[in-house]
């Protein structure tokens, strides 16, 4: 019995872990021209939870959703992260916040040029904070790597 208790608790930990986990994150690239990539890092969320816009206004509260590229001498980045998806603005006057957010789906695009015939890869990681109606999760970051071909 001794033994079975903390391998319950291990199992019983990761659940709830793995059900706290509101966003899944998903990369790809798109080939736009002969050296030209665009880079997807595409978010879904759960219903009900929000990720927040890399922009928020000067009242908010919450932790914007921020990106860190690996510097790569066989490409450049072209332009900054566009981000395609339903803006939705919050305000709560009762506590004198607001935030820019998504719901259901947010895909951030990162275009890059390539500076010769090469194949690579782009990595890097992306940091969010993510809340629902009653509760905010702490910040979280994934890695990521991408094959361009």
């Amino acid at each position: 019995m001794k033994k079975i208790l903390p391998l319950f608790v291990l199992i019983i930990g990761a659940v709830a872990a793995k059900a706290q986990t509101p966003v899944n994150w998903t990369f790809s690239t798109k080939k736009v021209s002969d050296k030209t990539y665009e880079v997807h890092l595409t978010a879904t969320l759960k219903s009900g939870w929000h990720l927040y816009s890399q922009i928020q206004p000067d009242d908010a509260i919450a932790i914007p959703t921020g990106f860190k590229f690996t510097t790569n001498p066989l490409f450049k980045l072209d332009g900054k992260i566009r981000e395609i998806g339903k803006l939705e603005k919050f305000k709560d006057d009762r506590l004198g916040i607001s935030a820019n957010q998504y719901s259901k789906k947010v895909d951030f695009v990162q275009v890059i040029k390539l500076k010769g015939n090469a194949k690579t890869n782009f990595t890097g990681s992306v940091e969010y904070q993510t809340c629902d109606d009653k509760k905010c999760l702490p910040p979280k970051t994934v890695n990521f790597s991408v094959d361009i071909k």
